[in-house]
């Protein structure tokens, strides 16, 4: 996993492809870069993937993991401007998906442009709210909301050496989430495709139907079988998505 340009807020795994937008992932709370290796190696031939490694995880463990969608949307998007110069697509996956979201609203604010498309999976849309406080839950419920989700090895969730190093990175990104609020400011213009699972009790059909609020381009939703972290389940199904959509982006 190389850092892209000594930036350490960007990743790339592989540098088959030369193609003419760059893929760029958001991972999910408690996620890292490296959750997108697999569908950059299925992509490797015919699109450029790039992966946003949040502070706090793996090599980035010392430092300070951000709580709100702000920084994260600010930092990400300060990271990612060199790239910009050419057409990007965002693909998020929960939090990602949000984060993926507010750094299109800066892209468009500050360079008059966005993401050819956004890929939102697994978020509800960004104007629909629950009162949770997961983040506030002591470390037990913690993992217990961890282990309901799916997604993470039962493996780590026995190791209190392991989880002493992931818990306050998950509860940050929580808090991140669960205190998000939209801020005012006109759609997108680009298209939205909405990513969910049939079986994922943290978004409801409605829940990511209404991000078609979100653009005045176009929209789809996509429904796979699976939780909340269906997409490690799907990668060929969205690796043909991907293809389709990027190949001859407006």
């Amino acid at each position: 996993m190389a850092i892209l340009d000594g930036d350490p807020w960007i990743r790339r795994f592989h540098h088959d492809a030369d193609s003419r937008v760059t893929l760029v992932c958001f991972p999910y709370a408690g996620g890292s870069a490296s959750w997108f290796h697999p569908l950059s190696a299925a992509l490797r031939s015919s699109l450029q993937v790039v992966a946003l490694q949040y502070p706090g995880r793996q090599d980035r463990h010392a430092e300070r993991p951000r709580t709100t969608i702000a920084e994260l949307a600010d930092e990400s998007f300060a990271a990612l401007r060199p790239l910009l110069t050419r057409p990007v697509a965002f693909l998020g996956h929960s939090l990602g998906a949000t984060v993926a979201f507010e750094v299109a609203r800066r892209m468009r604010a500050e360079l008059d442009a966005e993401p050819v498309t956004l890929f939102a999976s697994g978020r509800r849309a960004p104007s629909r709210h629950r009162e949770e406080r997961t983040y506030r839950l002591d470390d037990v419920g913690l993992v217990a909301e961890l282990a309901a989700l799916g997604g993470t090895d039962p493996r780590i969730l026995g190791e209190p050496g392991l989880l002493a190093m992931i818990l306050p990175v998950l509860r940050a990104d929580y808090q991140a989430a669960e205190t998000y609020r939209l801020p005012p400011g006109p759609p997108l213009t680009c298209p939205i495709v909405v990513l969910t699972g049939d079986d994922d009790p943290v978004v409801t059909p409605d829940e990511a139907q209404a991000w078609s609020g979100h653009t005045t381009g176009a929209f789809e939703l996509h429904t796979f079988p699976g939780d909340h972290f269906f997409p490690a389940r799907h990668t060929a199904a969205l690796t043909a998505l991907l293809r389709d959509r990027l190949s001859s982006p407006a």
